[in-house]
């Protein structure tokens, strides 16, 4: 009779453990740091897909592009218009400092300089005049004078661009380390996003 009663006893333990739901909150507190710790996971990756393929942000460290880009601004770089699209002449291109770069300056890791000449391109200088392909470069961008030092008889070599700042005085560019390996392009400057009071595309 007591192995009985104990056996109920045991099966009657063995129900009530299983039976028992677990506590709403413990449950949903476990749901949400679930739930939180998915969305943290996908925010990174997309975040870093966004970073490496898409777009990214850089801050202007020197005067080499005034008065188009002044030191302290932050601009936002496409990296699929020039990964698909079409690199023109006036386009603003940040890219990744070339080896021969020597300027005498504390290197960066990026550089941003304007494309003044396309591959196959001529370009030489007189005076303050940049002459592409024997015509005058129409530059509708702002800019300072004067071009010095001048830019030589430079023809463009197959996938690679002639950088120039647009402060033409003060700005080491291709005229110094030669046109740019279009391997070395990061993205397209499309927009100042900082300071806001110069918002505004490029």
């Amino acid at each position: 009779m007591s192995n009985d009663a104990g056996e109920d006893a045991a099966s009657s333990d063995v129900i009530s453990e299983v039976a028992t739901p677990e506590p709403p909150a413990k449950r949903n507190k476990r749901s949400w740091f679930i739930e939180w710790g998915v969305i943290i996971v996908v925010a990174l990756v997309v975040a870093f897909i966004v970073r490496t393929y898409v777009a990214q942000t850089f801050y202007i460290p020197s005067g080499s592009m005034e008065p188009t880009l002044q030191i302290g601004d932050r601009i936002l770089v496409s990296k699929l218009s020039t990964e698909l699209g079409t690199v023109h002449i006036g386009d603003i291109l940040v890219f990744k400092r070339p080896a021969d770069e020597n300027c005498g300056s504390a290197p960066t890791a990026y550089l941003v300089k304007r494309v003044i000449g396309l591959p196959g391109d001529h370009l030489t200088s007189r005076g303050n005049t940049i002459y592409v392909n024997g015509k005058a470069l129409k530059q509708t961008w702002t800019y300072y004078n004067p071009v010095s030092p001048p830019i030589g008889n430079v023809t463009v070599p197959k996938n690679h661009y002639f950088m120039m700042g647009d402060n033409h005085g003060d700005s080491c560019d291709s005229r110094y380390w030669g046109p740019l390996a279009s391997n070395l392009v990061v993205g397209k400057a499309v927009l100042r996003i900082w300071p806001l009071s110069r918002f505004g595309g490029l």
